[in-house]
């Protein structure tokens, strides 16, 4: 059975860091690229970045650039969100998601997510 189960949210004060986990199993995890989508409230999803296992190609949206990395511990078939400078508006459920056609076009070439973990952003 194909898993992504999300952790590492929670409350923290703006300028703030977290880092998320995505542990992922059931699958060829060096085939899959894997990425992290918000939902922020009131908002449309988004998607925030994304990462190809195996070229280690990276993706963020331009919000989140230069403040978010995200990085695989192959060992582990898990990827991380380091998110630093964290600020209200990064406030959200953050979900992991993985895609066997890469990390461009349409979010429903995400088969499979993660149920979610909240972060809040204090001000």
């Amino acid at each position: 059975e194909v898993q992504l189960v999300e952790s590492g949210g929670g409350l923290v004060k703006a300028g703030g860091s977290l880092r998320l986990s995505c542990a992922t199993s059931g699958f060829n995890f060096d085939d899959y690229s894997i990425g992290w989508f918000r939902q922020r409230p009131g908002k449309e999803r988004e998607g925030v970045s994304c990462i190809i296992i195996n070229d280690g190609t990276t993706y963020y949206v331009d919000s989140v650039n230069g403040r978010f990395t995200i990085s695989t511990y192959n060992g582990k078939s898990t990827v991380f969100l380091q998110m630093t400078n964290l600020q209200p508006d990064d406030t959200a459920v953050y979900f992991c998601a993985a895609s066997a056609t890469g990390c461009s076009g349409p979010d429903n070439q995400f088969a499979t997510w993660g149920q979610g973990t909240q972060v809040t952003v204090s001000p």
